[in-house]
């Protein structure tokens, strides 16, 4: 096979199986009765592999003693212990006095396949490739690394767990990799170092020969709960070609030494363990019942996963579960669909566990109790925790505080005792309820807490940064959905934490190993003092104030009920405002709704005319976004807001040219066009906040703009702040003179429009994949979605939403029906490929 060594990947914590795996490392959770680990040994030894090296990292002691030298399973198996946990190629890289010998196949411990690894062999020889990684498609694609290939294999472009707006192909990376001996030499020793994030994208930066084949065959990654329940449901109904110990007889895999009563029911495939014993009038249903279980007379158990040695008692009900090892379930027990109950766990007679609970080792439910947990909890948090650096939750509900007092001994277990922490909120009841308890957790787990209060979240990343914190947070009511409450974690930078620090949150979350330290280590609560006048200080200090003041405006403010109200009025007094105020009070009950904002606006747009006020801004309750109505009355679009205040910026600070500012890749061109004038660079970031982010990481990035009212001027901060953005427009329009209506009708004009295609999920994947193909041809930009420039100057944006079933479309013309047409052009093409199988 020409295939020195295969090496098996091992190590993996298994977080989001637990409590499945509180004591058992994830290769050797079972599938149909065999641990995976052994699945992937059978079929490495199918395919003339029967040299193996397992690199081990957590609970290694359970792998080797299972496998030993792997005589028994007819290979050879050695074994490596990591240090630490170096990545996926950092811990090969601990191996490298193993793999000298020639070229290596990688594979995952956890994973259920039977791909024909011939086939990737033969396709690595052919192509005297130096790294091959095996591809297969898949309906959601997101949380799996996308690898683009040009059609002889060739690999293009990589990425790792991909937002929905770089999804750009179905084709997934599997974990499962050739590689040849020489390429060890690109990775460091001793550090963390990645295949997907750091390995391959360095190979191709060098222009190695790096390949990608797509494999036929079933592939699983057994990642979560939900994902091990199918994987079983899969082998069951014969979706996956793997070895069945014990003998086929009609529906039912029979171990050895089984005991089957009388009238006994077995409905689709059934796999008993070896001593099994099935009393009498039994129904078992599409189930795996693990070896020396005994299931007593008259218990029903539908599509269930029934470990080892488990004892289901008479006349019990099982739907859908899954039971660890020891398990004993009392007569007349219920336990309804999607409980996990881990090893050793006692539930009494008669006893009841509701839907979508787990059960971690040795707990004992009393006969005839009721065990019941919030079932919409369990769903959500059950399947992703964090969006970017932001956790969403319906309020009081999903989002309560338990859920919040567990977030909090989570995220100060990730935290060194005695690191501090900046917590703030909205004026929401609920944000109230969550910070607190989010507070408590902190507080418990030996974590310091610099309490801000009722403060804007601007403010909070500002505090974050300048008072050393190792993190901060902050609790609002959500501004996309006022049903749901935000908690937004923020790094020591001010910017958002970055994804090494959620997921090492989410481990601890998931896990519950959390850290309760003692009663003379819980963390100090304080109340900072005068922030706010440090805030105004700091703002002041960064404005040409005294330019402002000669300016004399005034102006017109919308507070929209929000917290800006607390602190502005004394900033705009400070700088000589005329300032007419609306809704200017805190209510957290009348955050706008559209038409309630609408109204609002067209009363606002009546007094700007007929009391002859220059310029009105709108700020959200945020105090994130801006937006901004001109002398006419008329309000801009955000995206004419974008294209007015990047004029403002170039023209303001054209002595400092050249420099570098940045746009998402939503703006229009209108940013380009203008900023072509002045000599600068424009730079496309992704469609978020926290993109124009990362974008200010870059010290020649002196100007991020948004395309929703939100700016950035790295001077001042490394987030969105809609207080400085006004303060920034106002001294900017003082030092250049220009008047906002005219300016509008001086600068470019390009018209956009835009339309929302309906997909079904596990087709977005495919949709992106013929949408690159399509596009081939074009110039395009791959930055969030597939942006495509036409050859008469016009554009065209697909992006899939995150959040929803659909397909953003937006078109950029410079005539308005040529912009429209695009769109239903698009549109048109975007049903067909859902439709295409």
């Amino acid at each position: 096979m020409s295939i020195s060594k295969a090496v098996i990947m091992a190590g993996g914590f298994g977080t989001r199986l637990r409590p499945l795996t509180m004591e058992l490392p994830k290769p050797m959770v079972p599938i149909a009765n065999v641990p995976m680990m052994e699945h992937i040994v059978q079929l490495l030894k199918q395919y003339g592999m029967d040299s193996v090296l397992a690199v081990l990292y957590y609970h290694p002691d359970a792998i080797t003693t299972h496998f030993g030298d792997g005589s028994a399973f007819g290979v050879s198996i050695e074994y490596v212990l990591a240090a630490a946990d170096y990545g996926t190629a950092g811990s090969i890289k601990n191996a490298e006095s193993y793999l000298r010998g020639g070229r290596f196949l990688i594979i995952s411990g956890d994973v259920l396949t039977d791909f024909d690894l011939s086939a990737v062999i033969e396709f690595h020889l052919e192509r005297k490739a130096d790294a091959t990684i095996l591809l297969t498609r898949a309906s959601n694609p997101l949380q799996y690394g996308i690898v683009i290939t040009a059609p002889d294999g060739k690999i293009v472009r990589f990425l790792e767990k991909p937002s929905w707006g770089e999804v750009f192909s179905d084709t997934i990376n599997t974990g499962i990799y050739i590689l040849e001996p020489h390429v060890l030499e690109l990775i460091p020793p001793s550090r963390e170092f990645d295949f997907s994030k750091d390995l391959f994208p360095l190979m191709l930066q060098r222009g190695d020969k790096l390949y990608g084949y797509v494999a036929d065959g079933y592939w699983r990654d057994v990642g979560n709960l939900s994902e091990y329940q199918q994987a079983h449901f899969d082998v069951l109904g014969g979706s996956v070609s793997i070895a069945i110990p014990g003998e086929r007889k009609g529906n039912v895999w029979l171990g050895k030494g089984c005991t089957i009563g009388r009238n006994v029911e077995f409905r689709g495939m059934v796999i008993l363990g070896d001593g099994v014993t099935i009393g009498d009038g039994c129904i078992i249903e599409s189930s795996v019942i693990g070896s020396q279980s005994c299931i007593e007379p008259a218990a029903q158990i539908y599509r269930s996963i029934l470990w080892n040695g488990v004892t289901v008692g008479q006349a019990a009900f099982l739907d859908a579960d899954v039971v660890g090892n020891g398990v004993q379930i009392g007569a007349h027990a219920t336990v309804m669909e999607n409980v996990f109950i881990a090893d050793r766990c006692r539930i009494g007679e008669h006893a009841t566990l509701h839907p979508n609970i787990k059960l971690w080792p040795d707990k004992h439910v009393e006969p005839y109790a009721i065990v019941a947990r919030s079932m919409i909890q369990e769903e959500k948090w059950a399947r992703e925790l964090f969006t970017d650096a932001r956790i969403s939750g319906t309020s009081n509900a999903e989002m309560n505080a338990e859920f919040a007092a567990r977030l909090g001994t989570a995220i100060g277990t990730a935290l060194p005792i005695g690191a501090t922490v900046v917590s703030s909120r909205d004026p929401d009841p609920t944000s109230r309820l969550i910070k607190r308890a989010l507070v408590a957790g902190l507080l418990s787990s030996g974590i310091n807490v610099e309490d801000l209060q009722t403060t804007p979240i601007p403010q909070t990343r500002i505090a974050t940064h300048t008072r050393g914190a190792a993190l901060g947070f902050h609790v609002r009511r959500s501004f996309r959905n006022p049903n749901q409450t935000d908690i937004v974690l923020i790094g020591s930078d001010g910017r958002d934490i970055s994804t090494e620090g959620t997921k090492k949150i989410e481990r601890y979350f998931y896990g519950e190993d959390i850290r309760r330290v003692p009663f003379e280590r819980v963390g100090q609560l304080r109340y900072p003092e005068r922030q706010n006048e440090s805030y105004l200080a700091n703002y002041l200090q960064l404005l040409d104030a005294e330019r402002i003041r000669q300016r004399r405006f005034r102006i017109l403010v919308d507070y929209s009920f929000g917290m800006a109200i607390s602190i502005f009025p004394g900033i705009l007094g400070n700088l000589g405002c005329s300032v007419l105020a609306v809704n200017g009070y805190i209510d957290p009950y009348r955050a706008s709704t559209t038409a309630a904002d609408e109204d609002n606006r067209r009363e606002i747009s009546s007094i700007m005319r007929s009391l002859g006020y220059e310029i009105g801004f709108k700020i959200d309750p945020g105090v994130e976004r801006i937006a901004l109505v001109d002398d006419r009355g008329y309000w801009f679009s955000s995206m004419r807001l974008l294209t007015i205040v990047t004029a403002l910026f170039l023209e303001s600070n054209r002595h400092r040219a050249p420099f570098t500012i940045a746009v998402p890749v939503e703006a229009t061109s209108e940013v380009d066009m203008i900023a072509a004038r002045y000599g600068v660079q424009v730079i496309r970031t992704k469609n978020s906040h926290a993109a124009m982010m990362e974008a200010t990481r870059d010290q020649r990035v002196l100007f991020v703009g948004g395309t929703r009212g939100g700016f950035i001027f790295p001077e001042y901060s490394t987030a969105t702040d809609g207080l400085y953005t006004v303060g920034k427009i106002l001294e900017m329009i003082a030092v250049t003179g220009f008047a906002l209506s005219e300016l509008d009708t001086q600068l470019p004009k390009r018209y956009q429009a835009r339309r929302a295609i309906h997909c079904p999920w596990h087709r977005k994947g495919a949709v992106m994949r013929q949408l690159m193909e399509w596009s081939a041809s074009y110039r395009r930009d791959l930055i969030d979605g597939v942006k495509v420039f036409t050859d008469d100057d016009c554009s065209i944006l697909v992006t899939p939403s995150p959040g929803s079933s659909e397909f953003m479309i937006v078109a950029e013309a410079d005539a308005e029906d040529r912009a429209t047409g695009l769109v239903e052009m698009m549109a048109g093409l975007v049903e067909q490929w859902r439709k295409d199988k």
